[in-house]
């Protein structure tokens, strides 16, 4: 979506705003008595590290950021790290997590991510499951680039390491509640500290809703929000000096009503596949379509209510002054977890009842009422199993070695109506990996200045499928398809580098990696007899390159890092979407022959006084396809405006069956904008005479153009835009309570975070006996601060 404002103008409020003061640090103030910036403890090398001593580039997300921020799940990060960004389907098993424009986006089970997102040192089994309330998070660390040596197969692009929050000290409980004017509320509770000297606890609830960006005319409710519960805890248990015993079960319930698009333009002509019963009056009654339009009309839900519970568990050894390995730590770290989603969809986007106006293949009637729909399940179970040595922190050499066991199990079944062969489907797939690994990285300080890094994994991956093609109701259900495969993949991963200290304050490093991802199966609706007797789609590798610099200055009162970056990508796993002929969504898994993601990246914050705290992160990333002949094709309409035809570079090619392909060497990955710019800060109101201080934030990032089709369609490019958020309020200064006001996208910024176009297909193209008619659609999706929102939140300590 196109913004009314000038682009100058939001820059210059960005700029004016970060000299003013704004939110959304990388890293904490510093204690007020020193005027300095606190240091940054993170474990992304499964060690506890000061960040500024981390050869790699890193966004550390606090506490006190994701509190400013208002961060209420994974989906609020990316404004946060310019490194990332989200792709949507149409219920959070298709959600994609995208690190520096790389992110495997598939509706089927048996691709796994790009991305690895670990929890208290546990992988998800599954990415979905990474959509929830992060209410008692304490720290979330974006690791970008290949992470594979120490994080696994699925870290080839990145991980995000979150942590919760840690427990410790006098017994504290704390509240908070959130709401807004466009009815968000949020409200969470925790309770910890100290039972005894050799036990503590923490117990963490809360509840979070947002109704929603869409307006269902239907039922006169909202559409794309969600709603959520989530329960959590955590307990440490010392029996003996040396021995800690870590426990953390969670529970979480969620429902996502997502992820619904809006029609923005329509050309003339349009009939509901070909009825001339069904224009858009009827189908679309009530709906005024324009660039702004937010109203849908659905008589079938659509998104997803999942749930998952289990639990980690982590047992430490220390080894004593006695023990040969003295300082050393043994860890061993154990987990559980079961997840289950139930999706839905409405696929026909109306609640007219269709059914009597469209035609089976043999051209009879239906003969039937109702809509098109569709429904199923995804159930994940994964049990995980590591053990660790960790050395100490200190001394020439300095390492973590481990053994690594991990399984998965995926179901998904999968029913599209409306109960006809003409429009249904029916499926069911099982998924399952078993990865055994052996893995070590270390530092040695070779000269007192300078430390070579060095890490490697061994994996080895039995991966497979049972997939199930059934009747499709009213007919009773019965097997008609059955196909089953079972695969091995071993891999090594490497990485390689060099750290130099200039002095106290600065260092510079070099570092070379690489990344691997085990091999893929497409297992959607267009499985096929002739697709099982293919092999599986090749497994994924990375080559990665990085040089940074790292740099305190003022006597540690600002702070600043600088990353140049290369990955080169083979055998990319990415599916595609298309509306084949007849108007039928269907979606192709691709094994991209190259891609390269490679750019620079700068962070940075100052603490200018003891009051004024300023931050920045920019991120300039080109993320390209190096290798891709049978690339996907968008339509045009034709010169007589009666049917679609293939859009430039698209041709017939006898190597792919004749089939319509267009080499898309050089073109942009989806959803990878080049440039991401982060600015903010706080300014803290000192008031002697009161009980309370004041405090005066805000924020602006700014995103470049970007492209949401792998086909490159030119009607679906999100142009560049800025939002900037502001907020004030008051806070104890005995931390006993905190009031904060806050106003979200202040210039009413309007953009999408998802674009649709579809010229000349079955849906709403008429064809003979009508009038033949190309008609070109096209649909957005809001994202959740798609316009001006106000909202207050008060955090309370006792």
């Amino acid at each position: 979506m196109q913004s009314n404002q000038p682009k100058l103008r939001l820059i210059t409020a960005a700029v004016a705003l970060t000299l003013i003061g704004g939110a959304a640090a990388a890293q904490e103030a510093a204690q007020a008595d020193n005027g300095k910036l606190e240091s940054v403890i993170v474990t992304a090398n499964k060690r506890a590290q000061n960040l500024q001593d981390v050869p790699a580039s890193i966004t550390v997300l606090s506490d006190a950021v994701l509190q400013r921020a208002n961060v209420r799940d994974l989906e609020d990060v990316p404004a946060l790290s310019p490194a990332l960004t989200l792709s949507y389907g149409t219920q959070p098993g298709n959600f994609s997590i995208n690190m520096r424009g790389i992110g495997t986006f598939s509706l089927g089970i048996g691709v796994e991510a790009d991305v690895a997102v670990i929890v208290d040192d546990v992988p998800l089994g599954m990415q979905a499951g990474a959509f929830k309330d992060l209410a008692d998070v304490g720290r979330i660390e974006v690791l970008k680039g290949p992470q594979s040596t120490l994080f696994g197969k699925s870290s080839i692009a990145g991980a995000i390491n979150i942590t919760t929050k840690p427990i410790g000290g006098a017994w504290k409980t704390n509240a908070t509640t959130y709401v807004t004017n466009d009815n968000e509320w949020r409200a969470g509770f925790s309770t910890g500290g100290s039972v005894s000297d050799t036990l503590r606890l923490r117990i963490a609830a809360s509840k979070t809703n947002f109704d929603g960006t869409l307006n269902n005319l239907t039922t006169g409710k909202k559409l794309n929000g969600s709603k959520g519960d989530n329960l959590s805890g955590k307990l440490e248990w010392q029996p003996l000096d040396q021995l800690t015993l870590t426990l953390t079960p969670h529970y979480n319930r969620t429902e996502k009503f997502c992820c619904s698009t809006a029609f923005t333009s329509m050309s003339p002509g349009a009939l509901y596949r070909n009825a001339p019963q069904l224009p858009p009056s009827v189908v679309l009654s009530g709906i005024h379509i324009s660039p702004d339009n937010r109203d849908v009309r659905n008589d079938y839900p659509t998104g997803g209510k999942f749930h998952d519970v289990g639990t980690g568990v982590k047992l430490d050894w220390a080894f004593d002054d006695n023990s040969e390995l003295k300082g050393h730590t043994l860890s061993s770290i154990s987990s559980y977890s079961k997840y289950h989603m139930d999706d839905y969809q409405d696929n026909d986007n109306t609640d007219v009842d269709i059914l009597p106006f469209l035609f089976l293949p043999n051209g009879q009637p239906t003969g039937m009422h109702g809509g098109l729909y569709q429904y199923g399940y995804f159930d994940v179970k994964s049990t995980t199993q590591e053990f660790r040595l960790t050395s100490p922190d200190k001394g020439a050499l300095r390492y973590v070695a481990g053994l690594w066991y991990g399984k998965n199990v995926l179901t998904r079944e999968l029913t599209k109506a409306p109960l006809i062969q003409a429009y249904g489907t029916a499926y069911g797939a099982d998924a399952w990996n078993i990865s055994k690994a052996i893995y070590g990285q270390g530092s040695w300080d070779f000269r007192p200045d300078t430390s070579l890094i060095a890490g490697a994994r061994y994996n080895d991956e039995d991966t497979g499928y049972n997939f199930r093609r059934y009747t499709v109701p009213p007919q009773p259900k019965a097997l008609t398809e059955f196909y089953t495969k079972a695969d091995n993949d071993k891999s090594a991963t490497y990485k390689l580098g060099l750290e130099h200290r200039l002095n106290k304050d600065a260092m510079v490093y070099a570092m070379a990696s690489t990344g691997h991802k085990g091999k893929a199966y497409d297992l959607t609706s267009g499985f096929t007899a002739a697709t099982a007797k293919l092999p599986a789609v090749a497994p994924e590798t990375a080559d990665s390159y990085e040089l940074g610099w790292k740099q305190s200055l003022l006597d540690n009162r600002a702070m600043f890092s600088v990353a140049l970056f290369r990955t080169n990508f083979k055998h990319f796993q990415q599916s595609s979407s298309f509306f084949d002929d007849d108007g039928t969504f269907r979606t192709g898994l691709n094994s991209i022959g190259g891609l390269r993601t490679q750019g620079l990246e700068v962070e940075g914050n100052i603490r200018v006084t003891r009051e004024l705290q300023l931050n920045g992160s920019f991120a300039y990333t080109q993320a390209t396809i190096q290798e891709f002949e049978n690339g996907p094709c968008y339509n045009v309409i034709n010169a007589a405006g009666t049917a679609g035809t293939p859009g430039p570079g698209c041709a017939q090619n006898p190597k792919y069956n004749n089939t319509f392909v267009q080499n898309l060497a050089g073109k942009t990955l989806p959803n990878a904008p080049k440039v991401k710019v982060n600015l903010g800060g706080q300014y803290d109101l000192m008031l002697p005479s009161y009980g309370f201080n004041g405090f005066i934030a805000g924020s602006t990032r700014y995103q470049s153009r970007t492209q949401f089709s792998l086909s490159q369609d030119p009607n679906t490019i999100q142009g560049a835009y800025a939002i900037t958020n502001v907020s004030f309020g008051v806070k104890d200064k005995q931390d006993r309570y905190k009031v904060t006001f806050l106003v979200n996208n202040l210039f009413d910024k309007r953009y999408a975070t998802g674009l649709n176009n579809a010229i000349a297909n079955g849906t709403w193209s008429p064809k003979a006996p009508n009038k033949p008619v190309a008609v070109n659609t096209t649909e957005w999706m809001p994202p959740r601060d798609f316009q001006r929102y106000f909202g207050a939140r008060l955090d309370v300590t006792f």
